[in-house]
């Protein structure tokens, strides 16, 4: 083999090998592990300290500052509690999956009385529950709005580790003798080819697919224990995830997203004063008279479109001619518009 047919062959396969890992995603970005995520809480708060931006005479306001001020010992009569510089609110936030006690959290209030502004407002100490009403955080602090409370919604507000974690997140994980996959996408290409990827990684049979979505992960004896490395081990494997062929049209917005698997079969349409055909490979002269924009049959739905845009059509009419190609049952993939 001569040199330069050598370098010819070594560069084409590069190329090849860096095809195949440009469409690549960490497994770590397409799948997540059953039972690792994050949990939402919940908490009914009080602001103070509002320039009359308040809730005023909102009952359900009145009431609470009178009972947090009768557990710091100050007796009110009723209706004494009423101020424009007291505002009720839902505190809300993510809880981690390994959430531990002393770890802060961001969260977010937001105003449900008839209060027109947060800004300057403190939050007053708030108990944050899970699902199961138990309490796994406290919040309070200073409230920041976005615009610096001139523009956008003024009634909501965030507090940058406004939340403290009151209690450890319980979970078994180095231990576990299995381990669940869970694919965002799910898709019995994609699967297949993460357990084939994963059990070339492993060095044996220990992961098997479920369905489209779901893979589990026998824990192999070298990792006994190990939890935490082998999900490091498996989340950093690279996979080609394999997706539909589909069409997603906003009508409202004017936008197109196509998938680079649509294909669309041999058709000819009259929109308008334009006319596009698209007929085999064999195809001669389609016409003079009229802008047409000629594409072989099997080409893919980009190749229709850029043609489309040379011959200047609108969004909404590339989007009527989709549809009416979808309708004629050339257009080989899903159609899906919002």
């Amino acid at each position: 083999m001569s040199r330069q047919r050598y370098w010819v062959l070594l560069l084409a396969l590069l190329i090849v090998i860096w095809s195949d890992l440009s469409f690549a995603a960490r497994l770590k970005d397409i799948a997540s592990i059953r039972g690792v995520r994050e949990n939402q809480l919940i908490g009914y708060g009080v602001v103070v300290g509002l320039k009359a931006t308040g809730d005023g005479k909102s009952e359900f306001t009145a009431k609470s500052m009178g009972r947090m001020l009768d557990k710091l010992g100050v007796k009110l009569e009723s209706g004494a509690a009423d101020s424009k510089n007291v505002a009720a609110v839902i505190v809300t936030a993510n809880l981690p999956a390994f959430g531990k006690a002393g770890n802060p959290l961001d969260i977010t209030v937001s105003a449900i009385g008839d209060a027109s502004s947060l800004e300057g407002g403190v939050l007053l100490q708030t108990p944050m529950r899970a699902a199961n009403e138990e309490v796994f955080a406290v919040a309070q602090g200073s409230i920041l709005l976005g615009g610096n409370g001139k523009e956008g919604f003024t009634t909501v507000g965030r507090i940058p580790n406004g939340a403290m974690i009151e209690r450890d997140m319980t979970a078994d994980f180095s231990s576990r003798k299995m381990f669940r996959l869970n694919l965002h996408n799910p898709d019995f290409i994609t699967a297949a080819r993460t357990v084939l990827t994963i059990n070339k990684e492993l060095g044996g049979h220990y992961a098997s697919a479920k369905d489209a979505a779901t893979i589990d992960i026998v824990t192999p004896g070298f990792y006994e224990n190990r939890g935490v490395e082998l999900m490091a081990a498996i989340e950093a494997i690279e996979i080609n995830p394999d997706n539909k062929a589909r069409v997603i049209i906003n009508e409202r917005t004017g936008t197109v997203i196509i998938g680079d698997r649509v294909r669309i079969s041999r058709v000819a349409i009259a929109h308008g004063n334009l006319s596009v055909k698209v007929p085999g490979k064999s195809a001669k002269d389609a016409g003079t008279e009229e802008k047409v924009a000629v594409i072989d049959s099997g080409v893919s739905v980009g190749d229709l479109v850029q043609a489309l845009n040379r011959l200047g059509v609108s969004p909404k009419d590339l989007i009527t001619i989709l549809q009416s190609i979808k309708a004629a049952g050339a257009l080989h993939g899903e159609l899906e518009v919002l």
